[in-house]
């Protein structure tokens, strides 16, 4: 009898789905992995929202960036001359101005960021040829080098096997002690034609034994460039006759910079009747 009702109870509790603390307890489990699913859901969604809005990053310089460098070739030990300046038809925006400045100025994606290289410089520039393992500075005196081949008898370097590469500098804002301006860099690089500009940058390409520490361009290539970069604007000086009023634009002094020296003449005054010339 007492087997007989021990069995209608478990069947009495099967049937109720268990017994009264079975029926109390609460799924945590089940609510734990919605509330996790819920979460992802929520970071999924803001996080695409994120990089959906994200601005992407800019590399300069771009299409309405305009910066300036200097540039000189070291072929074989000898300093070569500024390159001519860029033709008023050329239609890419990284142009020489023929003192030894460059402005790169990009006028397309494909010359700008990353692109705006000292390779892609010369591509646009007549007679020039750089790659990462010869160039060629335009003169008829100056031959194609290659990486490997010997200088050319009659230079510094003659009979000394040669090697293509680009050592440079960035000028900074700031003016050290001794009144010159500061400069980072003085880093070489064998891949000269990928060396990506920056501003207020000097740059020597050159063909040269390997370990050679090209120099920096000359003197009155960063003079140049210093010019540019202040912003230099023509003087205009007026002289007066009788009843005739001239007037003259003399350049301004530009900066004197680390390894350039500028002199500047003193002002004169010359004194007529009734008129005065004043020189600089």
């Amino acid at each position: 009898m007492a087997r007989s009702s021990s069995g209608k109870s478990v069947a009495r509790a099967a049937a109720t789905g268990g017994g009264a603390s079975y029926r109390g307890q609460m799924p945590v489990n089940w609510y734990a992995a919605l509330v996790v699913i819920v979460l992802v859901g929520l970071a999924s969604i803001a996080l695409a929202k994120y990089n959906y809005n994200k601005t992407p990053a800019v590399v300069e310089p771009t299409t309405t960036t305009t910066w300036h460098a200097a540039l000189a070739f070291d072929i074989c030990g000898t300093m070569e001359p500024a390159l001519a300046a860029s033709p008023s038809s050329a239609t890419t925006g990284l142009t020489s101005s023929g003192n030894g400045v460059l402005q790169i100025a990009p006028k397309t994606a494909s010359e700008a960021g990353n692109n705006a290289t000292v390779g892609k410089f010369a591509e646009g520039f007549t007679g020039l040829t750089l790659t990462n393992t010869s160039v060629k500075y335009p003169s008829a005196k100056v031959p194609l080098y290659k990486n490997g081949q010997k200088c050319a008898a009659g230079t510094p370097d003659a009979g000394k096997v040669g090697e293509v590469q680009a050592r440079w500098w960035v000028l900074s804002t700031k003016t050290a002690k001794n009144g010159e301006l500061e400069e980072a860099g003085g880093l070489t690089t064998l891949k000269p034609a990928s060396l990506k500009f920056a501003n207020r940058q000097l740059i020597t390409v050159g063909f040269v034994p390997p370990n050679t520490s090209l120099p920096k361009p000359p003197g009155t290539s960063i003079t140049a460039l210093l010019q540019v970069l202040s912003g230099s604007q023509p003087v205009a000086t007026t002289t007066t006759t009788p009843g005739v009023t001239t007037t003259t634009v003399h350049m301004q002094t530009p900066t004197t910079a680390a390894g350039a020296t500028t002199t500047s003449a003193p002002a004169t005054t010359t004194t007529k009747p009734s008129s005065t010339t004043t020189t600089k």
